[in-house]
């Protein structure tokens, strides 16, 4: 007897760059996605990002489960595993040709073919498949890494979140690490406006900030991106950093090192400009509208100590003056006339163009400034020189290595590999357009990036060291960031040197700085292989792109240390792929890293990805696509009486941010009673300030939060005398929602039945009415209602206990309870000679202290401004103390 399978598609898109696509042809439930997970760690700009999905298949019949998820283009995979019924089955990265091979052994005995990765606007694919048995589960994990790039002053993570459909248990959670300090974080999209506010959540310390993204099933299919299939936006998280040196950030673990250098100390460049803009008649219509539109906020955009000058081209070449000239508000003017009147039309002649714009700058050079070709065009040459070759040639020899060229290929008609190796060989870079509503402000991002020029002819130079990534850069340009890793070779320095040689305005400037090493180490055992992973993703990408202006041996031999390094960190790149082997040897299959342009084959073509001959016909498919911590034994400054505990709570400062010092709160009052309880809780952050903490003293039983217009309450119980944290949590909601929870076991009671949990088990979710549990691995996700916390089981030199982490509320509601409000604002008085906080209409002396955040498992140690509970909570102790949970 044949069982027909039942084929279905799950779709799961992910970030930086990250997506999820998860859609059902039909209303019948036969798959259960009962988790889906990212979680991305920044740290000191490189991320390595985890997307994990389960999915538990719920027929009695098997079913066939395609996995797609697309990563950041320039980003690496370098891991991917599915487990089945507690067997791993792990991608193996090998070189492309040896994969090739084996993949078309594999379509030779019949099986199926392999799914070729596709590149997009930001994103490219990776797909396999897995046949799931009958009420059997599996879970896809996937990672890449990447590392992010500064442009126009912060770094930038974009998550799109398309799941078309409510996930029950849907986290995404970001942890940023940098050691010099975050100065700025902000999360802006789609899925953080309205409805879905809520769902985000931000803590910031000193160096770290997480963010995190929780929203309930509800919320997925009420917000203004979604719909009854569920999210369709994304989450863009930008930040930058503390740029304490102008001679740059230097950190050091296992041997290696990375260098980032943005120096902010020193003034523009005024550059020369000239615009080569293609006005052929494949530029007709939308492509040469948007050009006029970008081109116009540009010339409005130009400094007046700039020079400029603008060629069109088609057939034949025009220049706007034979001249560049200053950008004066008259001449700017001028020239938005003369984009004005740009038409499309003739034949494609961009050796003469780009020769013109050379001979411009040549012929008219201003000392003490940059120069800069920019170069948009969206075919191939077509009249003129036609020959790539003899183009390169000529222009490289032209250029001489003086300024660089930019090159912005619009649309996918246009040979992108020509155009990118025309910039790569005179120091510039190669940016697609895409044909799209916002090609115009595309255009102008490109522009903004370059449009400062602070420093020219840069070289940075080190001692000790070998392999090192690029060190030597034609342009520094404003909000950009410089990186620089290597390899230590002199395990004896003492101190680390390094120097930095450049002009600003035809002045030599020069940057030294020489460091401790033992100060350069990462401050995290954790963090300790991620430089040596940092260094070998840039050695590779750089490697990669020299080959494209290498020949023969030398690029034999580039091309054999970027495979090495590849295989030996498992990084899918151009020339590696990942070989994915079925259970059971269903089937294989090959995937890649396309070239940028590359588009997804046929399946059913000829070629490397035809099916096999003995592949039946396909079966039937279906796509889918608080919070507190404790410290250890804190007392309040000066006061060693005191019995307490440290909660933490959130603010909001003022725009203008005084600089405080440190000194106890005068209002604090000694307890002379009960030994110390201590739980901190953290609140979102704002801007650039720092928590607050107070502390809270001594009572067994306490009121932690209520909220009346939600009908919920949570209270809990202290551990005794030396505990961390809580004993045993009770939350309730409306009449008859009670879930009670200890160090060992939760019980769930709905006014029908009741449910128990242990920490023990494995993932599990449990829904009733507006109520949602969800245990993971020591943590409980509970929504009731508008509601939605964590409670972590935490285990510390054998002391085990609780602590609430509550991640959403209503906004604009009365809460009461001993963690306080959604959100506290504050102001720091400036000239005080103690540091004083201006917090509830009262001034209020304050200390810095540092605690333990448990409402985060890894409980980092942060730092607030210490205030007193009364003043936070409006209230005294005695007013939340209940008799029972």
């Amino acid at each position: 007897m044949t069982m027909d399978k039942v084929a279905l598609k799950l779709t799961l898109f992910g970030l930086l760059f990250t997506c999820v696509n998860l859609a059902a042809e039909n209303k019948k439930q036969d798959i259960d996605i009962y988790s889906f997970h990212i979680n991305s760690t920044v740290t000191s700009r490189y991320a390595t990002t985890v997307i994990t999905s389960r999915v538990a298949n719920l027929l009695n019949q098997s079913q066939e489960v395609h996995f797609e998820v697309k990563i950041p283009k320039d980003a690496f995979i370098s891991q991917f595993r599915m487990t089945i019924e507690g067997k791993i089955y792990d991608g193996v990265v090998k070189e492309k040709e040896e994969a090739q091979q084996q993949y078309n052994q594999a379509v030779s005995r019949g099986q199926s073919a392999g799914l070729v990765s596709a590149v997009g606007r930001t994103l490219e694919d990776f797909k396999t498949s897995v046949t799931v048995a009958a009420l059997s589960k599996v879970t896809f994990e996937l990672t890449y890494e990447e590392l992010l790039k500064r442009r126009l002053g912060k770094y930038e993570l974009l998550i799109n979140a398309q799941p078309m459909q409510p996930v029950a248990d849907f986290k995404i959670d970001v942890h940023i690490h940098e050691n010099t300090g975050i100065s700025f974080l902000e999360v802006k999209g789609g899925l953080n406006t309205k409805d879905l506010s809520n769902a985000v959540t931000t803590i910031r310390a000193d160096k770290d900030s997480w963010v995190k993204f929780y929203p309930t099933r509800d919320q997925q299919k009420k917000c203004d991106d979604c719909s009854k299939n569920g999210l369709n936006g994304n989450l863009i998280i930008m930040y930058d950093v503390v740029r304490q040196k102008q001679s740059g950030d230097l950190t050091l673990s296992n041997g290696y090192f990375v260098h980032y250098f943005a120096p902010t100390d020193i003034q523009r460049i005024p550059k020369n400009v000239v615009f080569i803009i293609d006005k052929s008649g494949s530029m007709s219509g939308k492509k040469i509208e948007q050009t006029r539109m970008a081109m116009l906020k540009i010339l409005s955009d130009l400094d007046e100590d700039d020079h400029f000058g603008l060629i069109t081209f088609s057939g034949h070449i025009e220049t706007w003056k034979p001249e560049l000239l200053k950008a004066t508000e008259g001449n700017v003017k001028e020239a938005k006339m003369f984009v004005k009147r740009i038409n499309s039309g003739g034949s494609t002649d961009i050796n003469a163009a780009v020769l013109k714009a050379v001979d411009m700058i040549n012929n008219y050079p201003q000392e003490g400034s940059a120069s800069i070709l920019i170069l948009l065009t969206d075919g191939d040459p077509t009249t003129g020189e036609t020959d790539p070759a003899k183009i390169l040639e000529n222009v490289k020899k032209a250029i001489s290595g003086k300024f660089p060229l930019y090159s912005l290929g619009f649309g996918f008609d246009v040979n992108f590999e020509f155009l990118k190796k025309l910039s790569l060989e005179n120091n510039g870079v190669g940016r697609r357009i895409y044909e799209d509503s916002d090609a115009d402000l595309q255009l102008q991002g490109f522009y903004k990036e370059v449009a400062i020029p602070l420093l020219t002819d840069v070289q940075l130079n080190y001692q000790g060291v070998a392999n090192l990534t690029q060190s030597t850069f034609s342009q520094y340009y404003n909000g950009s960031e410089i990186v620089v890793a290597g390899q230590i070779t002199d395990n004896s320095l003492e101190s680390f040197t390094t120097e930095v040689i450049a002009l600003s305005k035809s002045t030599k400037v020069v940057y030294n700085s020489s460091v401790l090493t033992g100060d350069l180490s990462s401050d995290r055992p954790e963090h300790e292989n991620f430089i040596k992973r940092l260094w070998a993703f840039l050695t590779v990408k750089q490697l990669l792109e020299k080959m494209v202006l290498l020949k023969d041996l030398e690029k034999e031999n580039a091309k054999k240390e970027a495979l090495d390094l590849s295989l030996k960190y498992r990084f899918v790149t151009p020339i590696t792929s990942m070989v994915v082997t079925k259970p059971q040897n269903e089937e294989m299959q090959v995937n890649h890293k396309p070239k940028e342009g590359e588009k997804e084959p046929n399946r059913h073509s000829s070629g490397s990805i035809k099916p096999s001959r003995r592949q039946k016909a396909a079966p039937k498919s279906k796509m889918l696509s608080g919070h507190a911590i404790r410290t250890s034994r804190l007392r309040a400054p000066n006061s060693p009486s005191y019995s307490l505990s440290k909660v933490m709570v959130g603010q909001r400062t003022s725009p203008q941010r005084p600089k405080l010092r440190s000194i106890e709160s005068p209002t604090l009052k000694p307890l002379t009673t009960s030994p110390p309880s201590r739980s901190v809780r953290i609140l979102k952050s704002s801007g650039s300030a720092h928590p607050l903490c107070y502390d809270v003293p001594l009572a067994q039983k306490v009121r932690l939060q209520q909220n009346i217009l939600s009908e919920f309450s949570m209270n809990g119980e202290l551990e005794s005398v030396g505990g961390e944290g809580f004993s045993q949590i009770a939350i309730h909601y409306k009449a008859n929602h009670h879930l009670l929870l200890s160090t060992t076991e939760m019980i769930y009671n709905d006014g029908q039945k009741t449910v128990k949990f242990s920490w023990e088990q494995d993932l599990t979710h449990h829904e009733r009415e507006n109520v949602t549990l969800i245990l993971r691995s020591n943590e409980m996700d509970v929504t009731m209602g508008n509601i939605r916390l964590a409670i972590l089981l935490h285990k510390k030199d054998g002391d085990i206990f609780l602590w609430p982490a509550i991640w959403q509320q209503p906004k604009d509601v009365s809460l009461m309870g001993i963690l306080g409000e959604a959100d506290i604002s504050y102001e720091e008085i400036p000239g005080s000679q103690t540091p004083t906080l201006k917090l509830k209409d009262q001034e209020v002396k304050t200390s810095w202290v540092m605690v333990k955040d448990y409402r985060l498992a890894s409980a980092p140690v942060v730092g607030c401004w210490l205030v007193p509970f009364q003043v936070v909570v409006q209230r005294e102790l005695s007013d939340f103390t209940v008799t029972q949970l």
